[in-house]
C-alpha cells in the first residue's frame, strides 16, 4: 500500500502521542504509576549522593559504571574539550545583547560544529568522539553566553575542577564552595536524561534523517526553549518571586485558582504522583538557602508545595525547586532553562548514539480532517474566503 493510502485510511491517533511507544532504548526508564526514574537499571535516588555527573554521564553514553581508571580518562577527556574556538566566542560576542540565552545558545552548539573536524562524519565512533567534545564544551559555551550578555568576558576553564566546579567558575570567576558543588552537581544527575521528552525525541528524528550530530542537537536545544518544556523553571522562579513571603502564599493560590491560571513546577505529563527528583532538589535548595542563611524563598517553597497539594492535588514536580537551588547559586533567571541543557547534553548524546546504532526514519502518520474532492477554479471565479488576516 503506498504512503498515501496508509493517511487516507481511518486510524487510531493520540493527540501530542500521549501513550504512543515510539521505539525501544535502554537509556532510561520513566515509571509514572511509580513515579520512578531509572538510568541504564539504576534508579537515580541510588546515582544521588553516590555518584558524580561525570560517572552518570559516562553510564549513559557508555551503558555501565565506569572503573576508577576509566573515570579519571573519561573525565580528562572531558576537560580536554572544554576550550571553545576564538571563533565561536567572537560570533557569541556579536550577538543582539537582548538576546534569550537558549537561542543564543541554539546557534553556539551549531557554532562548535562548525569547526568540529569530524562534524559530518556519521560513522558511529566519530559521533562518540562528537558528544564527548559537546560535553566537555558546554559548560564553557553556556557560561560564556551568561558572561557576554552581561558586557563581561569570557573566564577560561580551570584545570583540576570538576564539570560542576568548573560550570560555576567561570560564570562567576571563582571557585565555588563544596556545598554549591555538591547541589550542581546534583541538579546536573537529576536532569541529565529523562525518556522521550520532547527535545530528546526532536534529537531523535533528527538523527534518524542521518543529519549531523550537531544539528540533532541544535534541535533539541531548540525544542527545550519551550516555556511548555525546559522554560517552567523560570517561570516557576518568577512565580516564587512574585508571592514575595510565606504569608502571601494563601491568598496567591485562591486568585490563581480563581482566575484559572496554572502553578508553575507542578503537574506532570508522565508522573502520577511527586516527580521522584523533587525530593533530592528540595534537599539541596533547604542545603543551600541554609548556607545562605536566608530561608524566605524555600518557606515560600514549602508552604506553596503543601498549599497546591490540598487545594488541586497538584504534586510539584522537577522543575518546583529547581528554581530555589539555581537561584542560590547565583543563576540569573533567565539562564535557568541553558542549565536544563547543560545537564541534559548526556541524555541527548546517549539518545544520538542509540539512534544512529539502530537507526530508522521516525515517519509518523497524521490523520487527514480537511476537505476533499473540491473543484480548481480559474482565479478570476474565485470568492474570497480570506478571514482579513494581514501577513
Amino acid at each position: 500500500m503506498s504512503e498515501a493510502g496508509t493517511e487516507s485510511k481511518k486510524v487510531d491517533f493520540r493527540k501530542g502521542l500521549e501513550g504512543v511507544v515510539a521505539s525501544e532504548t535502554s537509556v532510561s526508564q520513566v515509571d509514572g504509576q511509580k513515579c520512578e526514574l531509572i538510568y541504564r537499571g539504576y534508579a537515580i535516588d541510588q546515582l544521588i549522593g553516590n555518584s558524580t555527573y561525570e560517572e552518570v554521564s559516562y553510564l549513559l553514553l557508555r551503558g555501565n559504571l565506569p572503573t576508577s581508571s576509566e573515570l579519571a580518562e573519561w573525565s580528562e577527556l572531558l576537560a580536554a574539550s572544554q576550550e571553545l574556538d576564538s571563533g565561536v566566542l567572537d560570533i557569541l560576542k556579536k550577538l543582539p545583547k537582548n538576546s534569550d540565552p537558549m537561542a543564543s545558545l541554539r546557534t553556539g552548539v551549531s557554532l562548535v560544529g562548525h569547526y568540529d573536524t569530524e562534524a559530518e562524519d556519521g560513522a558511529i565512533d566519530a559521533v562518540r568522539r562528537k558528544a564527548l567534545r559537546m560535553m566537555g564544551k558546554m559548560p564553557t559555551l553556556v557560561a560564556a553566553i551568561a558572561r557576554i550578555k552581561e558586557g563581561k568576558e569570557p573566564v577560561d576553564p580551570k584545570a583540576g575542577l570538576s564539570y560542576s566546579a568548573n560550570f560555576l567558575y567561570m560564570l562567576h570567576g571563582k571557585e565555588p564552595s563544596a556545598s554549591e558543588t555538591n547541589a550542581l552537581d546534583a541538579y546536573l544527575i537529576l536532569l541529565a536524561e529523562h525518556g522521550f521528552n520532547a527535545s530528546t525525541f526532536a534529537g531523535r528524528v533528527v538523527t534518524g534523517t542521518r543529519s549531523d550530530y550537531f544539528s540533532a542537537i541544535s534541535a533539541a536545544v531548540g525544542t527545550l526553549k519551550g516555556p511548555l518544556h525546559g522554560a517552567a523553571a523560570r517561570w516557576a522562579m518568577e512565580m516564587l518571586l512574585s508571592i514575595e513571603s510565606p504569608d502571601k502564599v494563601d491568598s496567591f493560590v485562591e486568585k490563581t485558582i480563581r482566575e484559572k491560571q496554572r502553578f508553575m513546577g507542578f503537574g506532570h505529563r508522565v508522573y502520577k504522583g511527586e516527580d521522584p527528583r523533587a525530593k533530592h532538589l528540595k534537599r539541596c535548595a533547604i542545603e543551600l538557602s541554609e548556607a545562605a542563611g536566608d530561608n524566605n524563598l524555600l518557606a515560600i517553597c514549602e508552604r506553596l508545595q503543601k498549599s497546591v497539594l490540598e487545594a488541586k492535588a497538584l504534586y510539584v514536580n522537577v522543575d518546583f525547586y529547581s528554581a530555589p537551588l539555581l537561584h542560590h547559586l547565583g543563576i540569573p533567571t533567565e539562564l535557568f532553562t541553558a542549565l536544563f541543557a547543560l545537564s541534559r547534553i548526556a541524555g541527548w548524546s546517549a539518545h544520538v548514539i542509540e539512534q544512529t546504532t539502530d537507526n530508522r526514519l521516525i515517519r509518523p502518520l497524521a490523520q487527514y480532517t480537511g476537505p476533499r474532492g473540491l473543484t480548481y477554479k480559474p482565479i478570476d471565479q474565485r470568492e474570497s474566503v480570506s478571514d482579513n488576516q494581514t501577513v
